[in-house]
């Protein structure tokens, strides 16, 4: 640009800032724009009842209220000038008129960018007081600065074409509402999705939204960019003609029509030829959310064979599904791209194509969803199609709605739906169907490496009768299994009574197996250990019973362990449900309902019976709920299934919670398993822990009104609800990393040995260090003269641990005493060598070692997963709710060493929450932003009501409940 043109252009832009300034026009609308900004931050999108840490809110109204801020401040640009007669002036100067119209165009972008500018202390100090994403942020400034300025295009042309100020307001507005309601789900709903998705990619509002998520796609840029561009060149036009002289045509006019038309057409021919481009795009979020992660890509790149993902999308489906389609079609085409020629995508309307809905039907289970659509006018049911099928050779997995959405309520009958997590979704069924097909039904065709079974057994000579017919079948059992592995399985049978017991002195060194007995009173010893292993991994296979039926189980269990894409097993542990302590307590105990739904959606989650001191062979993860009164059986089942080198999810303290009759209690809770931890170097203390840090609690309070004692339900800083987040989550493991945030409910402090031998211990929760313990089991509130609780931390204030992992090695609490299993002949005078029959063979088999996977997780909490503390934790947007139970999710995957999909699992899931209310104004002013903290004191009353209210509904309803 020569320098007499740009200085032209600045001299108009100069010359209208300060005309600005010279009158209320920009003290007005930058007011308008900061309180009305605000107003919506605070007020109408509830920031602070939202509890996450974003500022979403601040532009989640900006598309409807930057139409009537820039109709309003480019009403009166060419308007007024028509009207005083100086638009004459302008028309003889002999600068060209598109120096005129781009300089007052930026006099305008930068009004703009200052009103910006004021809203910057809001992501700073949320920024301050919570961990922020600054991507987001970003890209929502950004795509507010281009769809002001393509708002500010059009006003600028339609003054110009306006006879005076009112008109011209009328007219920016319609038309710039206009761009904003064509791509609006108000228009997209009355139509099917593919004319929707044509009218979204004409729509100032579907572009921003797609930008303010923080994924700036070179296609919204050029949208944005083109509208500037068409509008200011037409603004020229019309400027232009006004010098013309009415009456002819001259070559001059046809070149300015031509210039004209070849802009715009090149304008809108550049957003048609993008469109099918997706790969021109920066994602600006922490982590990629919006991105294929590697580890998806690690799973495409395994692709032999192509790969099928097909979506079935009805035309007319649910209001609030239609948004969700073009988001998961542009993630199903990432797919595509990063898998290349092997990855096949295709999007398909069922109803449309009689052929296809009947191989869905009848092939692959897919069914149309009925949904009942009302509005003002009508009430109907429509069944729409809502899948995504993942196929690969012959081998197929079917996800549903209910597998790839999430409903949020966001206030009385305003419900917010979301895709839950699809990457972590399609990636989880990718590699599904990829380990089955590869596999074909073959267990040995994904083992990672080769395995050996390893038979510890004594010979003939020393084994009872009924060992010596179950050693021969289970060896030709295993030998006919060797026969199908096509060399992936190596048998060992070894003696270890043989060569003076050598080996048996070092398979009791190494896996603590020592001699059994059919009784406590049999002199009678022997072996009848039975292993796999893979490299450093040994896994022990359980002798249940004599059945060859139970060996087999028990062996393709094991089989399965080594390899990838089995369902994995999840045995639950809890107390009965349904039986009250008593008549007069209405509570039958804890549930964990909602915590086998969500495991159940990936795993195969089955209540374990242990009372029979054994853990079924096909259970992967051993989870053990709230713990009462353990006898030495379960004991013993729980400590042989670690010995095995399995892993222990256990949670469990002194003291458990009951909600009844709108009280609260806390009571003593006898788990039967503190001198079992305490062998394993673990302690749980013996009261409770109370942080200053802490989540508002529903609680019932008790006020004296007039000498009647009167109960209601407030919103309460309550200690015992520990709010755990960022380094008080462990950054060292995967289980609690990228979680934002965990409440804690009536934990527990846990103190470790200073000795743990060779095991690796790591503290994954933690409190603050403001954290204080209290044994009173009296827990209600009490309020004060002020109506609030005052909660004093006694004795020493420290971090205490609440959550800790144990891997490794670890030794049997029952090494060298006998089995709890072993029970004594009815008479012991009886002959201790006569041979039992096989319903009478007890087989004292105890492990005193465990192999270097045996793991051990301990959270110092009864109530953590439990329903009625889940429902009553739970946030608006029920985040806190998502944190408890992905906590549990990151543990077995973990466990499971299944990283891919558990990175996966992390990405995006959750939503980064706030702090605890009470230090939310307290940043505000503790940092410097007194103006905001000004107006956060006048509506952060309005946002605890909001809260208190919606909060207290869900709370009233879980009671009634």
């Amino acid at each position: 640009m020569q320098p007499n043109v740009a200085t032209s252009i600045l001299r108009v832009a100069k010359k209208e800032v300060t005309l600005f300034f010279a009158s209320p026009i920009a003290y007005l609308f930058l007011a308008t724009f900061a309180g009305v900004t605000l107003f919506v931050f605070f007020w109408g999108e509830a920031f602070f009842a939202r509890n996450i840490a974003d500022v979403r809110p601040l532009f989640e109204w900006m598309p409807i209220l930057l139409i009537f801020l820039s109709a309003t401040l480019t009403m009166r640009l060419w308007s007024e000038e028509r009207r005083t007669g100086t638009l004459e002036t302008v028309l003889t100067q002999p600068v060209p008129l598109w120096q005129f119209v781009l300089g007052k165009f930026l006099g305008c972008l930068v009004l703009l960018a200052i009103a910006l500018a004021m809203t910057l202390p809001l992501p700073i100090t949320v920024a301050i007081i919570a961990d922020l994403d600054w991507g987001p942020v970003f890209a929502g400034y950004l795509a507010t600065l281009l769809m002001g300025a393509a708002y500010l295009s059009m006003g600028l042309f339609v003054s110009a074409r306006a006879q005076n100020q009112i008109v011209s307001l009328i007219l920016a507005t319609a038309l710039c509402g206009t761009f904003y309601l064509v791509g609006n789900s108000t228009i997209t709903n009355f139509v099917g999705n593919q004319a929707g998705e044509w009218l979204r990619l004409f729509g100032t509002g579907s572009r921003f939204e797609s930008i303010a998520r923080g994924v700036i796609d070179i296609r919204d840029l050029t949208y944005y960019l083109s509208l500037i561009l068409i509008f200011l060149v037409l603004n020229a036009y019309v400027l232009e003609k006004e010098r013309w002289v009415y009456g002819g045509t001259r070559p001059h006019h046809r070149r300015w029509r031509s210039v004209t038309a070849l802009i715009v057409i090149n304008a809108l021919v550049a957003n048609l030829w993008l469109f099918p481009i997706g790969k021109l795009r920066a994602d600006m979020t922490e982590g990629n959310l919006y991105s294929i992660s590697d580890a998806t890509r690690g799973y495409l790149a395994q692709l032999q064979e192509p790969l099928l993902i097909r979506g079935y999308f009805s035309g007319k489906t649910h209001p609030l599904l239609a948004p969700l389609v073009p988001q998961l079609r542009d993630l199903i085409e990432e797919y595509q791209v990063a898998g290349g020629d092997k990855v096949r995508v295709e999007i398909i309307d069922p109803l449309q194509i009689p052929e296809l809905e009947k191989e869905a039907n009848q092939e692959y289970g897919i069914q149309p969803v009925p949904f009942q659509v009302a509005d003002r006018h009508q009430s109907a049911i429509v069944s729409s199609y809502f899948n995504v099928l993942v196929q690969y050779g012959n081998q197929h997995q079917v996800l549903g709605f209910e597998d790839l959405i999430e409903v949020k309520a966001k206030g009385e009958g305003d419900l917010n739906v979301e895709l839950r997590n699809p990457e972590h979704d399609l990636t989880r069924a990718i590699k599904k169907v990829l380990a089955s097909y590869q596999s074909g039904g073959d267990l040995y065709a994904n083992l990672g490496h080769d395995l050996t079974f390893t038979a510890y057994v004594s010979g003939d000579p020393m084994l009872p009768t009924e060992l010596q017919k179950y050693k021969t079948e289970l060896l030709d059992k295993v030998k006919a299994e060797q026969k199908k592995s096509a060399g992936h399985l190596q048998l060992r049978v070894i003696d270890p009574q043989a060569d003076n017991g050598a080996v048996a002195a070092q398979i009791e060194q190494d896996y603590g197996f020592r001699p059994m007995a059919t009784n406590l009173f049999s002199d009678q010893h022997f072996y009848f250990y039975m292993t796999l292993t893979s490299g450093d991994q040994v896994l022990q296979i359980p002798l249940d019973d004599l059945a060859i039926s139970s060996f087999t189980r028990n062996f393709e269990s094991g089989l399965k362990r080594f390899s990838e894409g089995y369902t994995k097993t999840v045995g639950l542990v809890t107390p009965a449900a349904g039986q009250p302590a008593s008549p007069y307590m209405p509570d039958p105990g804890p549930h964990f309902d909602q915590l086998r739904s969500f495991l159940g959606a990936e795993l195969n989650v089955v209540d374990e019976n242990i009372d029979d001191g054994q853990v079924s062979g096909d259970v992967d993860i051993l989870m053990v709920l709230a713990p009462k009164e353990l006898n030495d059986n379960q004991l013993f089942a729980i400590d042989q299934y670690l010995m095995q080198g399995g892993t222990v999810i256990l949670a469990s303290s002194p003291y458990t919670a009951s909600l009844a009759n709108r009280s609260l209690a806390v009571t003593g809770n006898q788990s039967g398993l503190a001198d079992w931890l305490a062998h394993n170097g673990i302690h749980i203390g013996d009261s409770m822990v109370l942080d200053p840090h802490n989540s508002a609690f529903p609680i019932p309070v008790s006020r004296n009104v007039g000498g009647y004692q009167i109960q209601d339900i407030r919103m309460l800083d309550y200690p015992y609800f520990i709010d755990v987040r960022g380094d008080q989550l462990s950054q060292q493991n995967l289980i609690t990393s990228q979680l934002p945030q965990l409440t804690m409910a009536w934990a527990s402090p846990i103190t470790l040995d200073g000795d743990q031998g060779s095991r690796k211990v790591t503290p994954l929760i933690t409190s603050s260090d403001g954290a204080w313990l209290s044994s009173d089991t009296d827990v209600m509130p009490k309020l004060n003269d002020q109506g609030s609780t005052s909660y004093q931390p006694e004795g020493d204030t420290k971090t205490r641990t609440l959550a800790v992992l144990s891997e490794g090695r670890f030794d049997s609490y029952f090494a060298g005493k006998p089995s709890p299993l072993l029970a004594a002949p009815a008479d012991v005078d009886a002959d201790a060598t006569a041979e039992p029959d096989q319903a009478d063979l007890q087989l004292g088999a105890v492990v005193e070692r465990s192999p270097s996977s045996a793991r051990l997780l301990v959270v110092a909490s009864n109530d953590l997963w439990r329903d009625s503390v889940l429902q009553m934790t739970a946030g608006v947007d029920q985040s806190q709710y998502l944190n408890s139970l992905q906590l549990a999710a990151n543990a077995i995957d973990w466990s499971l060493e299944d990283a891919g999909l558990l990175s996966i699992r992390s990405r995006g899931h959750f939503n980064r929450t706030l702090p605890p209310m009470a230090t939310t104004t307290q940043s505000y002013w503790e940092y410097g932003n007194y103006g905001m903290a000004a107006l956060a004191l006048l509506l952060v009353a309005a946002g605890e009501r909001l809260q208190r209210r919606r909060r207290m509904a869900r709370y009233q309803a879980w009671l009634v409940g």
